[in-house]
């Protein structure tokens, strides 16, 4: 008896003396749930690392695609060219670090978007568009870097007429933490509220951190999160995250991140929406509406993009889009 106490005596001493590092791997592996890695995509003179849909995950909230474009070197006279293509029941939204790019639509836009802007296309019942780099862009050796997003809409919604929304960089709320520098793309965060306009609760920041400075990401009741590093140099809890890493956090945690150098992140979730179903470019609640929109697409159906006259026909088989369109 006495030597059971003496063991489990010395044991709770052993759990309560341990360093303070596992404890802070224990707190990190709590606050982490999942870590995702991305697939990398070449897409004819550039790559993506593609981080939703992945084999293990599907969403975080209404995210339902996520794609880290570059940062890609473009000699002069080359630049993307993606080619009109459909969308359905879904929010496409693009956020760039560097590099331009010329959205045009089956709604008659012509919208350029430069770095710290954002381009959010609600889909609903049906759009076309095409998203190429304007001529200034191919004129010299230019870069292009950034964030394309879909997000799934509310059932609710997700026959809405279409519709396209550009932010300026200085409509959208900054704030400093702690040395970090907060950008609110969509959704709300503590007291700031994003202009754009969202169809379901949605979180979605860019952190831009300088060595040594901080963000502590508070738990929002019913809402998914996830921590995405764009760049090398972020710790979460103290332990490092590898760049182009989504870590999908608990719900009821509060996560510290840190930079030991300049470094770049993106929040993205929001409160979920269900099951979605996706083929190529289409995501909808309901399977007959993909079939719906397959032979709309087959029949040229949807309407056309100005100024625009190339076509890509439907692939035979696709679960998250041909190398053609990875563009929104």
């Amino acid at each position: 008896m006495y030597q059971q106490f003496l063991l489990s005596y010395e044991t709770e001493l052993r759990l309560y003396l341990r360093p303070q590092r596992q404890l802070k791997m224990d707190r990190t592996k709590m606050s982490i749930q999942q870590l995702i890695t991305p697939e990398k995509h070449n897409l004819g003179g550039f790559s993506v690392q593609r981080i939703l849909p992945s084999e293990t995950l599907k969403m975080v909230g209404p995210f339902i695609f996520f794609d880290h474009l570059g940062p890609a070197i473009f000699p002069a006279g080359k630049g993307v060219d993606v080619r009109p293509h459909p969308h359905i029941n879904l929010a496409t939204v693009t956020y760039l670090f560097e590099g331009s790019l010329l959205h045009r639509d089956s709604l008659g836009t012509v919208q350029e978007i430069f770095p710290g802007e954002v381009n959010w296309m609600t889909a609903g019942k049906g759009i076309v568009h095409s998203e190429r780099s304007p001529e200034s862009f191919r004129e010299k050796e230019s870069t292009l870097h950034g964030i394309q997003t879909w997000i799934a809409l509310p059932e609710i919604a997700e026959e809405v007429e279409p519709s396209f929304s550009h932010y300026p960089a200085t409509d959208l709320p900054r704030w400093t933490q702690t040395g970090t520098s907060a950008t609110l793309i969509a959704g709300s965060y503590q007291s700031h509220q994003s202009p754009v306009i969202t169809y379901s609760a949605t979180l979605y920041l860019a952190l831009v951190f300088t060595e040594g400075s901080q963000f502590q990401l508070a738990p929002i009741e019913g809402l998914e999160r996830a921590v995405y590093s764009v760049t090398a140099g972020l710790f979460l809890n103290g332990k490092p995250l590898e760049p182009y890493r989504l870590a999908v956090l608990a719900p009821d945690e509060s996560v510290d991140i840190r930079a030991g150098a300049e470094a770049k992140a993106m929040i993205i979730g929001g409160a979920p929406v269900g099951d979605r179903t996706k083929y190529w470019n289409f995501v909808s609640s309901r399977s007959t509406r993909i079939e719906q929109a397959k032979r709309d697409w087959q029949d040229r159906r949807f309407p056309a993009v100005p100024g625009e006259t190339e076509f890509i026909p439907l692939p035979d088989n696709s679960d998250h889009g041909s190398s053609a369109t990875p563009l929104s």
